[in-house]
């Protein structure tokens, strides 16, 4: 490879983690970094002070632009739009365990979609990318007292809507296994002890697949939809795999050996509080496609 092409793979991961985090659609992530690609390529290399810093301003305009456009389009999306899930290998060191379930979660996608495409940009530059006002400031073309109103409002819109508790990765995993091991013996009883009195149940099924168009509420109602699951398709119809998403542990849900959702979690103390359900195949294809994932659902099926 010649020096632009390793110093933008070198690149690659942060310019990804942006565009991820600011259109929360893998799959748009990677058309952003290769039109940047596109760009790098064309570029009079030699008249840069700082790749980087060239790379992250193409990279967040281009991302700006495209959830400009996006937010239109999810206007008129049918049902709750929700982020894409995407699978993460488990952290080495509780430093990293910590920055994943901080920054990319599918719960702090969430909370994001509530800012305008440059608060976006301005909070993760600074809070997530560690960038500092002056290189914000030139990547969004505004002055460094505006960028610090825009981090400023939008910290407080983010730390507004956030969960207020967090609980180890232990807890967390432990009660999945728990809540799958209930849903998998239609133990109404068990999965309803899991929940909150008050807890979510937000799926996006994106008009493909049947999804409820609003938020379901209360541990009766939603202990209720998982028994009816196994009612209807009998022991063994239904299984769920604890796996690694968007960097803490979640659910995938097989049914005949076919993936059909990918769920999230959000507790607080020893309960379940809020179950995101991923359903559109658009938005499950890719984890669908992973060769563990096809092997585990081929095992499932076999059964």
């Amino acid at each position: 490879m010649d020096d632009a092409t390793l110093t933008f793979n070198r690149l690659r991961p942060r310019l990804q983690g942006i565009a991820y985090r600011m259109l929360g659609s893998m799959g748009e992530a990677e058309e952003v970094v290769q039109d940047a690609w596109l760009r790098w390529h064309e570029a009079a290399k030699d008249t840069l002070d700082s790749a980087e810093a060239w790379l992250v301003t193409v990279v967040t305009r281009l991302s700006i632009d495209r959830l400009r456009t996006a937010k239109v389009e999810r206007e008129h999306y049918i049902g709750t739009w929700m982020p894409e899930p995407t699978m993460t290998g488990a952290p080495d060191t509780p430093e990293q365990l910590l920055e994943r379930a901080d920054n990319v979660s599918v719960a702090f996608l969430a909370v994001l979609e509530r800012l305008a495409p440059e608060s976006r940009a301005a909070f993760l530059l600074r809070e997530v990318f560690e960038a500092d006002y002056e290189d914000i400031a030139s990547t969004l073309g505004k002055t460094e007292a505006a960028c610090r109103q825009l981090v400023h409002r939008a910290k407080s819109q983010v730390l507004e809507a956030r969960p207020r508790f967090s609980v180890s990765r232990e807890t967390h995993e432990r009660l999945l296994r728990a809540f799958a091991d209930a849903a998998a013996r239609g133990n109404l009883q068990d999965l309803k002890a899991l929940m909150s009195e008050d807890a979510e149940l937000v799926s996006d099924g994106g008009g493909k697949v049947p999804s409820f168009g609003k938020i379901l509420r209360g541990s009766q109602r939603l202990a209720q939809l998982y028994f009816s699951v196994w009612r209807r398709l009998g022991p063994g119809g239904a299984h769920m795999v604890l796996v690694d998403l968007n960097g803490e542990p979640g659910l995938l849900r097989f049914i005949d050996g076919q993936l059909e959702s990918a769920q999230t979690f959000e507790i607080e103390g020893e309960r379940i509080v809020r179950i995101r359900a991923q359903r559109n195949p658009d938005k499950l294809a890719r984890i669908a496609n992973m060769e563990n994932i096809a092997g585990t659902a081929q095992a499932l099926s076999s059964k």
